[in-house]
């Protein structure tokens, strides 16, 4: 029979990780975040922390959280999105932020976890991303404290790419819709997203499951993560999920005449 991973509850799941850590943490927006993971890391205290993630989510929420109780020190992600605080931050020079292409980002942690150090891209070839520049820290007076460095180009079949190295992190924190108890996950939909990537990457990665069953009773072909990349499962809190932005069509309007169809 296979050995359980699953942890009491998200306190547990996180209690190892210290201040300074890196973590992967998956989502995209409001879509398939691991709330309760990452609300059990406010609960902890921590702080200093690496995050890299597609985005921050919004401001109160998720990551948000972290951020609002200044815990992270650095971001590596592909846009600020709709969180004020986030911005703020960044311009205000009180965390350091790295934004690269987001298709970069995902083979950066896909590279991560199947073990390659770095690899060639056209994605940025041409523009800061190559030469450098790019601010990934402000100094209270506005001006550049940190920029990107340059990256190493080369040509191949006569087109230029530039070098990207993996991403790995100390921990990854990701949710899925359905996993059993050795670590096997499925994710409906959007919420697929980043959370393999992410899983991938992290060399502890820790899932919080909406449904939770017994190994043997997911469809192989519909598991999404093996669970060789998952060291711990914990069981989802039941809640509301919020919606980013809510847009409602307005009902059509009526006919004005008797031509109208």
């Amino acid at each position: 029979m296979a050995l359980s991973k699953v942890v009491a509850d998200a306190a547990t799941a996180v209690a190892d990780v210290t201040d300074g850590a890196s973590m992967a943490v998956g989502g995209f927006g409001m879509c398939g975040v691991p709330i309760d993971l990452i609300d059990a890391l406010v609960e902890r205290g921590v702080g200093g922390l690496a995050i890299v993630s597609n985005n921050c989510g919004v401001d109160g929420w998720g990551l948000g959280r972290l951020l609002d109780t200044h815990r992270v020190a650095r971001v590596t992600g592909s846009y600020v999105g709709e969180n004020r605080e986030f911005a703020r931050q960044f311009l205000a020079g009180e965390i350091e932020v790295e934004l690269i292409p987001q298709g970069t980002l995902a083979e950066r942690l896909r590279a991560g976890g199947c073990g390659i150090p770095a690899f060639y891209t056209p994605a940025g070839v041409g523009t800061l991303v190559e030469e450098g520049g790019l601010p990934w820290r402000y100094a209270a007076d506005g001006s550049v404290a940190v920029a990107s460095p340059p990256k190493e180009v080369r040509t191949f079949d006569e087109r230029r790419y530039v070098l990207e190295r993996s991403v790995t992190t100390d921990f990854s924190l990701v949710r899925a819709s359905r996993g059993d108890t050795a670590g096997n996950l499925c994710f409906d939909m959007a919420t697929r997203n980043f959370n393999p990537l992410c899983a991938m990457a992290g060399r502890v990665a820790i899932a919080e499951v909406e449904e939770l069953v017994e190994p043997g009773e997911l469809d192989p072909a519909s598991v999404h993560l093996p669970g060789i990349f998952v060291q711990r499962v914990v069981q989802a809190a039941a809640r509301e999920k919020p919606i980013e932005k809510r847009t409602v069509r307005g009902a059509p309007a009526g006919p004005t005449d008797g031509n109208e169809r």
